[in-house]
């Protein structure tokens, strides 16, 4: 069975913009080959260095400056939406009214009413595919677990999910996008809503947040005089500093209609942890772990082997796991694999959905994105009085 090959840019050519440019340069080459690879044409950047560089990099055909260009461009029918989140909406509106699909990189947008003006943009839409990019749902190694919830361990009682970045530790790091905005806009937004969606992932959804404590550590940065890409330094720093407006540090707990609970620790000046994801799932039969460090292997426990010898076992992911077979180039035990892989497996997917095939699990929907947004809405709401001593 052979498909229509579809025509893709990606809408920034920061780092998650080339984790977008990599995958779906890297789309075709894994699982079943019963689909043409997709067509590479365009990379945007309003940074005409970065998107050329991209551009050449991943084999797309041209870069572009403005993201209208691509929108109107009759041989694109998809693209990755990977800019700064108040840039999200205008330009997600923008590409479903022209009929374009949308993948959208989390959190779907600054606000909720945002959110909800893409959402029913996307209902409004006339048969496009609209999704939300959470890629951590696409670790074999996370998945794995959530097998073995379902088929053994039973039900979740206790989630810990602990996501540390060290990547505005530096007081002298630039003024970025990531650092302006209200409350819950900063380490809870970039890194917790993806940590907020794994919980769902094993606990279903959320029915309430308690105990929200938030904190800016870092409290101004130096205004940058050029372009960097991602978290990265290297350009030169004016003399004026800028006030962060967001937090470094935010810390709660939940309950979910499951009847679990969940625990949370997110920072972004977690000094010597550069992505430190970790989750912890102790289970009516038993627990689990997966770290990010560790990408290729969980830890569990069960009732299996003799009390005499029983204790954490490390797993190693391989063909028998969820997105190894025929998802990597070398595909057992051992070799490893890591981040970029669960953004060539998600490119796969959203590929796949506009092809109309069902093989993968589908992208969450941007409705998704908005209860996500909702989630983390709760979580600033439910920041806690402190009582001094």
């Amino acid at each position: 069975m052979t498909h229509p090959s579809p025509g893709v840019a990606v809408i920034g050519a920061g780092m998650v913009g080339r984790a977008h440019a990599n995958a779906y340069r890297n789309a075709a080459t894994v699982f079943d080959l019963d689909r043409p690879p997709p067509r590479l044409v365009a990379i945007v950047d309003v940074y005409e260095p970065f998107a050329a560089d991209a551009a050449r990099r991943y084999g797309f055909e041209r870069a572009l400056t403005d993201w209208r260009a691509a929108i109107d461009s009759p041989d694109i029918d998809a693209v990755s939406v990977a800019v700064a989140n108040n840039l999200h909406r205008e330009i997600t509106e923008a590409a479903l009214a022209a009929g374009k699909h949308v993948l959208c990189e989390k959190p779907l947008a600054p606000t909720v009413a945002d959110a909800q003006a893409m959402v029913d943009a996307a209902a409004a839409a006339s048969g496009q595919v609209d999704a939300v990019g959470f890629t951590f749902r696409r670790s074999p190694a996370i998945n794995a677990i959530r097998r073995e919830v379902e088929q053994r361990l039973g039900p979740v009682r206790h989630f810990v999910g602990n996501y540390w970045c060290d990547y505005g530790h530096d007081p002298q790091r630039p003024m970025s996008w990531r650092y302006q905005g209200a409350p819950g806009s900063g380490v809870l937004a970039d890194i917790g809503s993806h940590m907020v969606d794994l919980a769902e992932f094993f606990c279903g959804p959320t029915s309430a947040v308690q105990g929200t404590m938030m904190a800016t550590l870092v409290k101004d940065r130096p205004r940058p005089l050029g372009v960097a890409v991602g978290h990265a330094g290297g350009v030169q720093l004016s003399d004026e500093r800028v006030p962060v407006e967001n937090e470094d540090v935010c810390t709660f707990t939940t309950s979910y209609d499951s009847g679990a609970v969940g625990t949370f620790s997110l920072s972004r000046v977690a000094y010597g942890h550069a992505n430190t994801l970790r989750i912890d799932l102790f289970c009516e039969n038993g627990s689990a772990s997966f770290d990010l460090t560790r990408p290729a292997e969980f830890t569990i426990v069960d009732g299996a082997p003799a009390a005499v010898v029983n204790g954490p076992r490390q797993v190693f992911i391989g063909p028998w796991h969820p997105y190894v077979a025929q998802g990597l180039p070398m595909d057992f035990p051992t070799v490893g694999h890591g981040q970029n892989d669960f953004f060539v497996y998600q490119a796969r997917a959203f590929l796949d959905q506009i092809a109309g095939v069902t093989a993968l699990p589908p992208c969450p929907t941007m409705a998704h994105g908005l209860h996500n947004l909702r989630v983390l809405e709760a979580v600033v709401a439910a920041v806690d009085k402190p009582s001094h001593l």
